[in-house]
């Protein structure tokens, strides 16, 4: 981190290694949690969720970069990511609980071996090794190079996020859905990332940071597949099953998944 601010509003910005701008929203009281949102997101991500977490918990929801007030940098990378969120955790000044969706849990996985700074990590379906739809994203740079942004934003969320036509139907319908359509620039590049990206198990071995490992039952076989991986790796990992619901239980079980990244949280603060 080469610098960070916090401005009133409850907003906090930091400078990440690159020089990119990272900005994130401020709320609750507490010990920190940092939220990192997935491909599709921002901070609106866990509208729902930080209701919850916000009683007991400062609550830090990071937009990453090429969305909202962040910037963003010439050359795409998870590392680069990962840097941010980095930078993010270090200008909080204490130990925080990270959590993570699908692409941003990837991001929070490689952050994890870059700072000491966590006290739990929570990675909720990150797409390691995701199975990636060329056709499908040649689709969506088309509709995004022709200016057809909602129809690349559907694409992605039914085609490559297999988001079923309800889960998509709950997204449209939030006031957020024109930000999450201004972002579908950057959808493809993520999946790609994510598509290259190696969890290399002699780096994950070596960590120490406990993990819970949470996916949906009735999430894709691909996303279960990448939680079993992980878990078979990580030395102080624990997974736990969302029952009933997918890749979005941000959305369709806020109370659910907050209930979990608390026990998990609050667990933390029993032993230290």
């Amino acid at each position: 981190m080469t610098g960070a601010h916090e401005p009133a509003g409850g907003a906090l910005t930091v400078t990440s290694s690159d020089g990119t701008t990272i900005a994130s929203s401020v709320s609750g009281s507490g010990p920190p949690i940092v939220l990192v949102h997935g491909t599709t997101g921002s901070d609106f991500s866990w509208a729902f969720v930080r209701p919850h977490l916000e009683p007991g918990h400062t609550v830090v929801a990071v937009q990453r970069r090429g969305r909202g007030a962040s910037g963003d940098g010439p050359d795409y990378a998870i590392e680069r990511e990962a840097e941010d969120i980095v930078a993010v955790v270090d200008a909080l000044g204490e130990p925080v609980v990270l959590v993570g969706h699908s692409h941003g849990a990837t991001c929070c996985l490689e952050a994890s071996l870059l700072t000491t700074g966590l006290r739990r990590l929570v990675l909720y379906e990150p797409a390691i090794g995701w199975p990636i739809d060329e056709p499908t994203l040649q689709r969506v740079d088309a509709h995004v190079a022709a200016g057809r942004t909602e129809a690349a934003a559907e694409t992605y969320l039914r085609d490559a996020a297999q988001l079923t036509e309800d889960e998509l139907a709950v997204l449209r319908s939030f006031p957020t859905w024109g930000d999450r359509v201004g972002a579908a620039h950057t959808f493809t590049r993520e999946d790609r990332a994510d598509a290259g990206y190696v969890a290399v198990a002699e780096r994950l071995a070596r960590m120490t940071v406990p993990t819970l490992l949470l996916t949906g039952g009735e999430s894709p076989g691909a996303f279960r597949a990448s939680i079993d991986e992980l878990a078979a790796v990580l030395p102080e990992s624990t997974v736990q099953v969302i029952e009933g619901h997918g890749h979005a239980a941000n959305v369709t079980a806020p109370d659910v998944l907050a209930a979990a990244i608390l026990a998990f949280a609050e667990a933390v603060d029993r032993q230290g």
